[in-house]
């Protein structure tokens, strides 16, 4: 009787039968060889996407990385060159910078673009708040009360004055279109007035959480 055929593959002119111990063994090291061409395709980009990033970081925050002078002088470039495919291989071309980088450093840099991104998103919500407070003030009296309540630092006689003068101007305005002079004045110091006090640092003992 003719033997079974065993299945299995040449290393170097040497046979190795599936299942065998030498071939368990080269799968454990083609294991440990590293990430695939397809992983590696996808962390290159990511890098390339992180580099890019960087150019919309305010020079305060990109400075205080200490970035090394051609990636530096890349982005610069980049912000400079308006033919499109110029732009690519220049993009192309802080990707390879950015792989050059630590694991230290690329860290610094997430928390970096991290920071700005919290950063704005609570300027928004602040804009927001403010916004909403200055409708309030103008539509109710009740609204200045509990203001006062929850904000009990703020100068009450400025913050009175300007709600009375932006509830006359909105007066005026629907009374009579064209008299646009001092129409939206208050209401835009108002505004101010709000949002300054809301981005203050509370002051123990006198504001309190809002509720809103």
């Amino acid at each position: 009787m003719s033997r079974p055929i065993r299945k299995g593959y040449f290393v170097r002119g040497q046979f190795v039968a599936e299942g065998s111990e030498l071939d368990l063994e080269f799968q454990r090291e083609r294991q440990d060889a590293g990430p695939s061409k397809t992983e590696r395709k996808a962390e290159s980009a990511g890098l390339q996407t992180l580099g890019e990033q960087l150019t919309g970081l305010s020079a305060d925050a990109r400075d205080a990385l200490e970035l090394p002078a051609r990636l530096t002088e890349a982005l610069a470039e980049l912000a400079r060159i308006t033919d499109f495919g110029a732009q690519r291989r220049q993009r192309q071309f802080i990707g390879k910078l950015m792989r050059q980088l630590g694991e230290q450093d690329l860290a610094a840099i997430r928390a970096a673009l991290e920071h700005q991104r919290h950063g704005a998103a609570q300027e928004t919500l602040l804009l927001h708040t403010a916004e909403d407070w200055r409708a309030r003030l103008i539509a109710s009296d009740g609204a200045l009360a509990e203001w006062i309540a929850q904000h009990p630092g703020t100068d009450a006689q400025p913050l009175r004055a300007l709600v009375r003068q932006a509830r006359k101007d909105r007066a005026t305005a629907a009374a009579a279109p064209e008299q646009t002079s001092r129409q939206g004045r208050a209401a835009r110091q108002l505004f101010q007035l709000l949002r300054e006090r809301l981005a203050a640092p509370p002051q123990p003992g006198h504001d309190i959480p809002s509720g809103n």
